[in-house]
C-alpha cells in the first residue's frame, strides 16, 4: 500500500512543476488564447497545492474569483480585439489541443486531489483539529464578525451604484440613440413620396460644321 505523506509529496512536487511551467508558458508563448489557457492551468495548480496545505477557503476562491471570473473576462477580451499575430475569428478549432491538454491536465489533478484526501481518511480517520477551515471562516465571519462583514458588503454595494451612476451621467455634445424616440416615430413624417411626370432626356446634336471658303 502506498505511504499516504509520500503520495502527498509526490504530488505536490507535480503541481509545483505543472505551475511553474504553465507560468512560463503564459509569458512565453506568442497565441494570446493559449497564454489565457495557461494562466488558467497556473491558477488551477496554485489552488491544488493550496487544498494539499489545507488552505480549502484559499483554493476555491482562486478557482471561482480568477478563473471563474477574470480569466473568462481575459478570453472576452482577446477574441474581442483585432490581433494581427492571430487569426482569432477562424474559429476555435485550432485552440481546441491546447485546452484538451489543459482540461486532462486539470482532470489528474483533482483525481490526484482526491486520492490523497481518501487516503488520509483511510488512515488517519476523522480530521481531529474539527471542521475544516473554511467551515471555521464561515462560522466566524457570520457570528463574530458579522457587523464587519455587513459594513463591507454595504460598501461594495454603494460602489457598484456609484459605478452606474457615474456611466449613466449625461453629458453635452454626446450622440445617444432613444429606443423609445426611435420606436414611436411615425414613417410618414420621415419619407415622403413624390409623384413627377416622366421626362425624356433631350438629344443633343452636333452642330454643323462651317465651310471654309477658299
Amino acid at each position: 500500500m502506498i505511504d499516504p505523506n509520500l503520495f502527498q509529496l509526490v504530488c505536490f512536487y507535480a503541481f509545483a512543476a505543472v505551475t511553474v511551467a504553465a507560468a512560463l508558458a503564459v509569458i512565453s508563448l506568442r497565441n494570446s488564447v493559449h497564454a489565457a489557457l495557461a494562466l488558467v492551468l497556473t491558477f488551477f495548480s496554485a489552488a491544488c497545492i493550496w487544498m494539499l496545505a489545507e488552505a480549502e477557503f484559499l483554493a476555491i476562491a482562486l478557482i471561482v474569483v480568477y478563473v471563474g471570473a477574470v480569466m473568462v473576462l481575459f478570453l472576452f477580451v482577446v477574441m474581442m480585439l483585432d490581433i494581427d499575430q492571430e487569426k482569432l475569428r477562424e474559429g476555435f478549432v485550432k485552440f481546441l489541443p491546447v485546452g484538451v491538454v489543459v482540461a486532462v491536465v486539470m482532470l489528474v489533478e483533482m483525481l490526484a486531489l482526491i486520492g490523497v484526501r481518501v487516503m488520509h481518511a483511510q488512515t488517519m480517520g476523522p480530521n481531529p483539529a474539527g471542521d475544516s477551515n473554511t467551515a471555521w471562516l464561515g462560522k466566524a465571519l457570520y457570528t463574530q464578525y458579522l457587523l464587519p462583514f455587513e459594513v463591507a458588503a454595504l460598501i461594495l454595494t454603494v460602489g457598484v451604484i456609484a459605478a452606474v451612476a457615474l456611466t449613466l451621467r449625461h453629458r453635452t455634445g454626446v450622440k445617444r440613440q432613444q429606443a423609445s424616440e426611435q420606436v414611436a416615430i411615425n414613417p410618414r413624417d420621415r419619407v415622403r413620396v413624390v409623384k413627377m411626370a416622366a421626362e425624356r432626356p433631350v438629344e443633343v446634336r452636333p452642330a454643323p460644321a462651317e465651310e471654309v471658303q477658299p
